[in-house]
Parts: structure tokens; C-alpha cells; sequence
């Protein structure tokens, strides 16, 4: 199997790694030391250094705001190869920080530095600081298949849903 090619950007930056050997994703976190971060406050995006405090760098996000936190390297995936960006269990319950896009993909020719889409989803601010995990990303096999044109004829009585076999957010069966 060909190997996840990773380049750190900053020294002290190793590559993600899954807690336990059972863990299917692999932790993701901040790389905040000495970085600006592109947050969004009501759609406008907006240049934000982190700030140090005893040591340690973070970003603070307000109730509502966006950003693209860093992870401080990039790496290549083979061929065939996804990385599905998602929470972690623990962060979503202990935290109001939510994956703006969740599940998000990186593809396997993404060339650029990794970073997580995250909001405040909370009513208070929300600090990330650096070295924090902040998402796990799970790698997923993909096909690759061609359109072709042509007529698609009714194969089942699902017609008119939405992908649905049934039911409805009521309850209903």
C-alpha cells in the first residue's frame, strides 16, 4: 500500500495519528504558534493573528464566527484516496466547536497547507489553542466512474422523495 506523503511546515509538527489501533480516524491539530488565520464574521473574512498568552498561542472565536484553523502541514494521498475531515466525539460534546462542512474532503492533489473549517456554534466565545484536536480525518476509497447519456427509467414506486424509503421527520411510517 502507498504511503501518505507528509511534509511538515513548521518544526514539532508530526504527522496525524490514531489513538488507539482500533481508531478508524486520525487525530488533526492547530497549529496556531506565530500564525494569522482567515476567520469570517457575517460572510466577511477577515486576517486574525493569534495571540500568545503564558506560552501558548490561540484563537478565540465569537458566538457565530467561521474560520479556517491551520494544521501546519500538507500532505499527498494516494491515488483513489479521500480524507473525510469530521468531529471528534469528544470536542462536539464537551465544546461548541462544529466542522463548518462536515464531513469535509480533502483530495488526494489538494497541494496546499490542511485546515479545518470550523464555527462557533455556541452563545459564549469559544478558544481553540494551538495544539489543540480539534477534528479526525478518516480516509476513504473512492471510484471513479464516467456519464454517459441515456434515459433513466423508473425502477422502483420511490419516485417523488428525496432519496427516502419511506417515513418522514414526523415520525410517520
Amino acid at each position: 500500500m502507498e504511503p501518505i506523503v507528509f511534509e511538515a511546515l513548521h518544526s514539532g509538527v508530526h504527522p496525524p495519528q490514531r489513538g488507539t489501533a482500533g481508531s478508524a480516524g486520525y487525530d488533526l491539530a492547530a497549529y496556531l504558534a506565530m500564525r494569522t488565520v482567515r476567520v469570517w464574521r457575517e460572510g466577511v473574512m477577515h486576517e486574525r493573528p493569534c495571540i500568545e498568552s503564558n506560552g501558548t498561542f490561540s484563537l478565540t472565536l465569537a458566538p457565530g464566527e467561521k474560520a479556517l484553523v491551520p494544521l501546519g502541514f500538507k500532505a499527498r494521498l494516494p491515488a483513489g484516496f479521500e480524507a473525510q475531515i469530521r468531529p471528534r466525539s469528544g470536542t462536539s460534546v464537551k465544546t461548541d466547536l462544529v466542522i463548518a462542512n462536515s464531513p469535509g474532503t480533502v483530495d488526494a492533489d489538494y497541494p496546499d497547507e490542511w485546515c479545518v473549517p470550523v464555527k462557533n456554534g455556541g452563545g459564549a466565545p469559544l478558544v481553540i489553542a494551538h495544539g489543540d484536536r480539534i477534528a479526525q480525518m478518516v480516509l476513504t476509497r473512492f471510484e471513479v466512474l464516467d456519464f454517459a447519456e441515456g434515459s433513466v427509467l423508473r425502477s422502483t414506486d420511490r419516485a417523488g422523495g428525496f432519496g427516502s424509503t419511506g417515513g418522514s421527520m414526523r415520525g410517520t411510517p
